[in-house]
């Protein structure tokens, strides 16, 4: 495959990708099968979506921030929590068959669904969430990133959605306002991964730096659809990133 046909492959799933992660995180499911359908190898593949999706998450951020969506002190505890969780998991996946650790969240997934459809309130506006005390707000937020970057580290797709989960069901926060804070604990992780694997020659630049253009594009107009549609929008997003998660898993055990 030429380098043109690859581009034109890879480029629109980018963007779709980039698009779906700034609403309701997950973007990673998309994007990284493109990257190993271009013909990379898989860490390489890896090191060249976390570059193009930090890429997208900063222009989904950019828009967050611009729209008053990001609630601060929830987002910088959360992305300290999942700096900290993403290298504990990381380091527990070597004593944890992966084999199990799929089992357990495909079986955690249809139950998530079920959470969403019965949590009527789940899709409220972000202007009815009542603030929580300060400290609380900061150990609930950091719990919460430790918890999904741990997770993240032991298996990885759909850790944002996980996050925008625990800040609406602990937190209380809405949908919309939820995302927003999810981004930047992305963020955060993705850009410690970066350098990590830019360090080692881990990124394709020839394919990562165009996918990042559509995926700047994708995570900018996502974030607009999030904050035009509201918490209603977003959940829709969420049961698309969870169908699309089990789907993953399944091939993972029994087509891997």
């Amino acid at each position: 495959m030429g380098y043109l046909q690859t581009l034109l492959i890879l480029c629109p799933l980018v963007f779709l990708a980039g698009f779906v992660d700034a609403i309701a995180g997950g973007g990673g499911l998309i994007a990284l099968p493109a990257y190993l359908f271009a013909g990379l190898p898989a860490h390489t593949a890896i090191g060249s979506n976390k570059l193009s999706s930090c890429c997208g998450l900063v222009a989904a951020c950019t828009k967050y921030f611009k729209e008053k969506k990001v609630r601060l002190s929830v987002a910088l505890w959360s992305a300290l929590g999942c700096i900290i969780g993403a290298g504990c998991g990381t380091r527990l996946a070597l004593f944890f068959p992966e084999r199990t650790l799929r089992i357990l969240v495909l079986v955690a997934v249809p139950l998530v669904a079920v959470f969403l459809a019965t949590r009527k309130d789940l899709g409220k506006d972000d202007d009815n969430s009542q603030p929580l005390p300060r400290k609380k707000e900061a150990m609930l937020s950091t719990a919460i990133g430790v918890a999904v970057g741990l997770y993240d580290g032991l298996i990885g797709p759909g850790a944002g959605t996980f996050l925008i989960l625990g800040f609406t069901t602990f937190i209380g926060i809405g949908l919309v306002q939820a995302s927003a804070c999810a981004k930047v604990s992305n963020m955060a992780s993705n850009l410690t991964s970066v350098v990590i694997y830019a360090v080692s020659g881990n990124v394709q630049y020839l394919l990562a730096l165009p996918a990042a253009l559509c995926s700047i594009l994708g995570g900018y107009t996502g974030a607009r659809v999030a904050v035009k549609g509201g918490g209603k929008r977003v959940k829709q997003f969420m049961y698309v990133v969870l169908v699309l998660l089990f789907v993953k898993l399944v091939y993972d055990l029994f087509m891997g």
